[in-house]
């Protein structure tokens, strides 16, 4: 039985990169181009209706910036991830688009190569960054301190996970996809999905991004 391709929506305001793009990816025979958008209301609008798999967006682009498009597609469509691909790596943007819910934060200036790869990473469940950026994020989001940690109002969730879903946190904190937990601690992937879903309601989050940066602020992806 063939397997379902990734289903892959553009998001950039020059249509000479959207091109670009679609020659890159369009090539591959796991990945299908569902569609594209010239702005942020539009990637939101297409989202929805097309439903991707992986969200590819520009940064800075019309009146919704790739932030805000970020924020709105994981809302209402949280099965979509997100990666920001961009010619900036300011820190502000870099940490909102994290915030927002993006899954992976790429410059242009990938290899065609690690922006295949990327795209069929993030859709496994991974969490990617651009090297260049990776420390300055950790820096960030794991440099909380501990005191301040603990007066957190979902610290006390922490308490609530079980054993077996605190193992799975922390190597989902080092960016193991489902099936590679699955395969370390002996239990089926189906299995690992459900303990996942249940980490993110206990602790209230909404992805795996925000679980590595939970997990990386409390020890537990060292």
């Amino acid at each position: 039985m063939t397997a379902e391709k990734i289903r892959l929506l553009l998001a950039d305001d020059h249509t000479l990169v959207r091109q670009g793009l679609r020659n890159i990816l369009a090539s591959e025979p796991d990945l299908e181009i569902v569609g594209e958008a010239s702005d942020g209301n539009q990637a939101v609008e297409l989202a929805q209706e097309l439903l991707p798999d992986v969200v590819l967006t520009d940064i800075r682009m019309g009146e919704w910036d790739g932030v805000t498009a970020t924020r709105r597609i994981r809302a209402a469509v949280p099965s979509a991830r997100v990666i920001v691909l961009t010619n900036y790596d300011e820190d502000e943007l870099v940490f909102a688009s994290i915030r927002a819910g993006a899954s992976g934060y790429l410059l242009k200036e990938v290899q065609s190569e690690q922006l295949i790869n990327a795209v069929r990473h993030v859709a496994q469940g991974f969490t990617l960054v651009y090297p260049s950026v990776a420390k300055r994020v950790l820096d960030e989001f794991g440099s909380v301190p501990r005191a301040t940690v603990t007066a957190d109002p979902v610290e006390g969730a922490l308490a609530d996970l079980t054993a077996r879903e605190r193992q799975i946190l922390r190597l989902i904190a080092h960016g193991r996809s489902n099936k590679d937990i699955g395969a370390t601690l002996g239990i089926t992937e189906r299995t690992v999905k459900t303990h996942v879903s249940n980490i993110f309601a206990k602790l209230q989050l909404s992805d795996r991004t925000q679980a590595a940066i939970y997990a990386h602020k409390r020890g537990l992806g060292e």
